[in-house]
């Protein structure tokens, strides 16, 4: 395989993680955003929490309309309780996450060895109606000098993308709902394209459609226009069930050039990657046949969800590509890979 993962792998697990609260229990940490400020790289962790659960009990957490957290408790015993999928959990007809989950800043010399930032806030939660259930999986895109965070919104209402704007890290711009439910795995491009801004997104079709990559344009980041179905999952491929975007796209000579991530019919995710012409990025040039990297290790075989690599976030050296990476939903980890590499394999 073309990833060189980082001997010091898995940098980050639950047991490096504070809870956010004294009763939860951090249960997740994955799929981070990237981003280099203050000489410093920058991870933006997904943080999922719940109680400790008791032998005859699920407890699922809820952030109330107020932002206080309300504990839901379920008889493991209850035949209405479905727990099948350890992600979520369908009770009587009605679906709730297991976690609830917020973001989580931490920051290295090195970009191995990780710690909380202390002269920042380090956490950012959910708030709002359409924000119940949590906010997890962030992009971060650097535009003009303002750090853009994309991110998946989760409530009753369903699942959407929200758009958070900073210069700082410390004063926040919250924009709102971008992309209304079901989407999610949103990316922009950190750059315009022929004067227009571009984003990855991807609604989940019902019966028809499917779990596909959408491509959209926008003039101001918040509304979005001209939506474009790019890339369909393969059957009887590495991506046969879904495919989503990863971290930003990669300006090279070559075209835009995109990790994303594929999931086949058993629910194993890998990586692959897409080339995408620079001047017209509906236009797809070549994309990966087979992944540029699977679940090879025992931290990305088992975990609370297992035979998973997935990305957000990666910093681009020359031909080194720094992929950060979640690790079946329990481990963030690092891998190199060469720029040139990956498109000789296309």
């Amino acid at each position: 395989m073309m990833a060189k993962r980082f001997i010091e792998n898995p940098i980050i697990s639950t047991h490096d993680i504070t809870p956010s609260r004294p009763d939860f229990v951090v249960e997740c940490v994955m799929n981070p955003g990237v981003f280099e400020f203050d000489d410093k790289v920058w991870v933006l962790l997904r943080v999922s929490e719940r109680l400790p659960q008791d032998n005859g009990k699920v407890s699922l957490p809820i952030m109330k309309s107020d932002g206080s957290i309300q504990n839901l408790f379920f008889d493991k015993n209850d035949p209405r309780l479905d727990t099948t999928d350890p992600r979520k959990f369908t009770y009587d007809g009605q679906m709730y996450l297991s976690t609830i989950s917020h973001l989580r800043l931490m920051c290295s010399e090195d970009g191995i060895h990780f710690k909380e930032p202390e002269n920042i806030c380090s956490k950012i939660f959910g708030e709002g109606t359409m924000e119940t259930y949590g906010i997890e999986d962030c992009r971060v895109s650097l535009i003009d000098g303002v750090y853009n965070l994309t991110y998946t919104q989760v409530s009753e209402n369903g699942v959407g993308v929200g758009l958070i704007r900073t210069k700082d890290w410390t004063n926040f711009e919250r924009k709102g709902m971008i992309f209304p439910p079901h989407n999610k795995d949103c990316a922009l491009f950190e750059e315009k394209i022929n004067g227009l801004y571009y984003c990855f997104h991807r609604p989940s079709g019902i019966g028809l459609g499917g779990n596909f990559i959408w491509l959209s344009s926008s003039k101001n980041l918040t509304h979005w226009g001209n939506h474009k179905c790019i890339l369909h999952t393969r059957k009887g491929k590495w991506d046969s069930s879904r495919i989503g975007a990863g971290a930003p796209p990669i300006k090279t000579d070559e075209g835009w050039l995109a990790i994303y991530h594929g999931a086949d019919d058993n629910s194993r995710y890998c990586l692959g990657a897409v080339l995408l012409d620079l001047e017209n990025p509906e236009k797809i040039l070549a994309r990966s046949d087979k992944p540029i990297m699977t679940p090879a290790t025992d931290y990305e075989k088992n975990g609370f969800f297992g035979n998973v690599v997935f990305t957000n976030g990666q910093l681009v050296k020359g031909d080194k590509i720094t992929v950060y990476y979640g690790a079946s939903d329990e481990a963030v980890c690092g891998a190199d890979f060469s720029l040139k590499e990956i498109l000789g394999s296309l």
